[in-house]
């Protein structure tokens, strides 16, 4: 049953589970709870609107009583002033809940992700990592405190040290549309990223391998198969010599480990490394001479078949013979797919004194190759699976007769 006596250290450490509340005698609405379990709890009951609030003051040893009175009374004034304190705290704790939400970081990993794993699963989250790559000093602040300027000082500092401009234009590109995402679903009014425009890029600057190089990296690849057939025969004769289980043999192989198809592949069809990766047996048409990049796996999110030329079908013969796959082409765990090949790819590279050169130009070289067989630019890009010809434009200098051409139409 209800005490009623003023609120002191002595009357709560006299109160029971069986009391349930102590009222003050001094503030009105003022008391304190005591739970089953002996938590003791002050509370202000007031009226406002016509309802009934308890609003909660804090925790026996968390406050005193003398503090909790003092609290009372100034929460009691707020009511007396017209101010319902219990939804101006909801309200505190919200806008609370909301700065963490906005600060950037946060609005990264809670909100911007999940809604770009539904959109694209594939890309979602190297969106986010490269936001969080680009400007790491950013993530810990407001989303209202990214403006342009920021931005521009940014970028300013990148290109002092020799950052590229396209490469800066990939950091800043996936920040305004994740600042855009933020402004449609009402967590900033406004942002002004837009102002800063994208940097200039010499997009038609194409990178591809010229004769020597090309016959130095096939050259250099059937290297590293002997050699790493060479090292597996070597390495078997000592276990064999020791007792040891021996490692599967390389010697029948046409191809010593998953590198060389996919490096001729990648020369003979264009396609680009995620693809590659992506790729299954089930889309391989060995018969009919063309493989299917299918919707899932392209970047237009459009399926494409891609015709497969003599040097593309043996090394996929091949390597159907080597792994006797039925899953992924090129396998990395089993039932899964390879996820990297970069420190192969570099040694072949350094070992065939090849320079500035990515794996991706591999689509660059198979384009150009077209290009200046005389292929249409239409047709590359179909094959190429580019959304739109302004992309495969730049191929275009690669075929200097069209230009002639079109110039004796009127001479």
């Amino acid at each position: 049953m209800a005490k009623r006596e003023k609120i002191t250290i002595s009357s709560i450490k006299a109160l029971t589970v069986q009391d349930q509340r102590v009222n003050d005698t001094e503030v009105p609405g003022f008391h304190a709870r005591i739970s089953p379990a002996g938590k003791i709890t002050y509370y202000l009951f007031y009226r406002i609107n016509g309802k009934q609030v308890n609003y909660k003051l804090g925790i026996h040893g968390e406050v005193t009583p003398a503090q909790a009175r003092d609290l009372a009374k100034a929460k009691a004034g707020e009511v007396a002033n017209g101010i319902d304190v219990q939804a101006a705290k909801k309200q505190a704790r919200k806008q609370t809940q909301l700065a963490k939400l906005t600060r950037l970081g946060t609005f990264l990993d809670e909100k911007y992700l999940p809604w770009l794993e539904t959109r694209n699963s594939k890309t979602a989250e190297r969106t986010v990592k490269t936001i969080k790559a680009g400007f790491p000093d950013l993530l810990g602040k407001q989303l209202s405190a990214i403006n342009a300027w920021t931005i521009e000082k940014w970028r300013n500092e990148k290109r002092k040290t020799g950052v590229k401009p396209a490469t800066i234009n990939s950091y800043v590109n996936p920040l305004k549309g994740a600042m855009s995402r933020a402004v449609e679903w009402g967590l900033i009014e406004s942002h002004d990223l837009n102002k800063v425009k994208a940097l200039r890029t010499d997009n038609k600057v194409v990178r591809y391998l010229d004769k020597v190089e090309e016959a130095s990296l096939l050259d250099t690849l059937r290297k590293r198969d002997a050699r790493i057939k060479a090292e597996r025969e070597n390495g078997n004769l000592f276990r064999q010599q020791r007792g040891y289980p021996l490692l599967p043999e390389l010697r029948d192989k046409h191809f010593a480990d998953h590198l060389e198809p996919i490096v001729l592949l990648a020369m003979n069809t264009g396609m680009r490394r995620g693809e590659l990766f992506s790729l299954r047996w089930e889309n391989v048409n060995l018969v009919n001479d063309y493989l299917t990049v299918i919707a899932d796996n392209a970047k237009s999110g459009k399926s494409r078949h891609i015709p497969l030329n003599h040097k593309a079908k043996q090394a996929l013969i091949q390597w159907q013979q080597d792994t006797q796959g039925t899953g992924y082409v090129f396998e990395g765990e089993p039932g899964k797919p390879i996820t990297d090949i970069k420190k192969g790819w570099i040694k072949v590279l350094t070992e065939a004194e090849i320079e500035n050169f990515r794996f991706h130009d591999l689509r660059h070289h198979f384009a150009s190759k077209l290009v200046m067989a005389g292929a249409d630019l239409n047709t590359v890009r179909e094959l190429l699976g580019h959304g739109n010809l302004e992309m495969t434009l730049r191929y275009a200098h690669l075929a200097p007769e069209h230009k002639a051409a079109a110039v004796n139409l009127i001479g």
